[in-house]
């Protein structure tokens, strides 16, 4: 450890523009990350609520409604649908204007249509549904919130392309800066690495020191970029409650679990600290290594 630190105060300047690649690096990476959970998890809840709405005239026979939906459950791409009928819209009515009598008093059951919710089994069979629904007979209005969707799903492939190439940018560029910088520290030290391979050291005894520094290096620019950001975001979360109310939860689904992002979470503060750490700990063994073993070749 005391070499390492001398290592350190030998080249300060070196050792700095190091620190800071990293810093930017996985600032930049834990925002991207944060941002494209947000993202997931937005699209993730509208994949739950009724996608398509199709209201009946109220003359549509109930045998008619039914088979329009067992046509849809035949095609594959329905998760669910759900039919509510005149009685249960007007239910539904009541109590959402329980405190306004009036309302209350100018509607019966009579006037209120049959609907049908349907779930997509993923958010690019929505039109394609839709448009189904407006070529049946029977069928007043067909809601489909169209615009919303095609923007969110734009955004989000948009944001999850551009996040792919901005990490490969990033991871790029800090290796080599931080692979240059590690050289300039061996050619500093030539003469004791030189004194090192006479009296039989390996090339991994030699290396060793150089990826424990970029170990520790990585982990403390990981760490003042993680409580960095997480502050800001404790900071905001007043407002990200009141911007994101009436929505429970948002969840990314992974191969195994669903990884939960909203209502900020323990967890979720753990795995971005964890993924923040491993990445920068992953650019600082590339780093040395690829500096160490260049010099140790020649």
């Amino acid at each position: 450890m005391n070499e390492i630190i001398a290592s350190l105060r030998r080249a300060p300047y070196q050792t700095l523009s190091a620190f800071l690649v990293l810093f930017f690096t996985l600032f930049l990476s834990i925002i991207l990350f944060i941002s494209v959970s947000f993202l997931h998890g937005t699209l993730s809840y509208l994949e739950t609520r009724p996608q398509v709405t199709a209201y009946f005239q109220t003359t549509t026979p109930e045998a008619d409604i039914f088979k329009v939906r067992d046509e849809l459950n035949q095609s594959g791409k329905v998760l669910s649908i759900r039919y509510i009928s005149q009685s249960e819209a007007f239910k539904i009515y009541r109590e959402m204007n329980k405190d306004n009598p009036l309302l209350l008093e100018m509607v019966t059951s009579d006037i209120l249509p049959s609907s049908l919710e349907i779930y997509a089994t993923k958010p690019t069979f929505l039109p394609e549904i839709a448009e189904f629904l407006g070529r049946q007979g029977g069928i007043d209005e067909v809601q489909f919130q169209k615009d919303i969707l095609d923007r969110l799903l734009t955004l989000t492939g948009i944001v999850r392309q551009g996040s792919l190439i901005f990490f490969l940018y990033l991871f790029g560029m800090s290796v080599v800066v931080l692979t240059t910088t590690t050289l300039f520290k061996i050619a500093l030290k030539k003469e004791e690495i030189e004194l090192l391979r006479l009296i039989g050291a390996t090339n991994s005894y030699i290396r060793r020191p150089y990826i424990i520094e970029g170990l520790l290096m990585g982990a403390a620019a990981s760490t003042v970029s993680f409580l960095i950001i997480m502050a800001v975001i404790l900071y905001a979360n007043p407002f990200l409650t009141s911007y994101l109310r009436g929505i429970p939860s948002l969840s990314v689904n992974m191969i195994f679990f669903d990884f939960a992002v909203w209502p900020l979470n323990p967890i979720f503060f753990a795995a971005t600290y964890l993924l923040s750490l491993a990445f920068g700990s992953g650019i600082a063994i590339i780093s040395s290594y690829l500096a160490t073993n260049k010099y140790l070749k020649v």
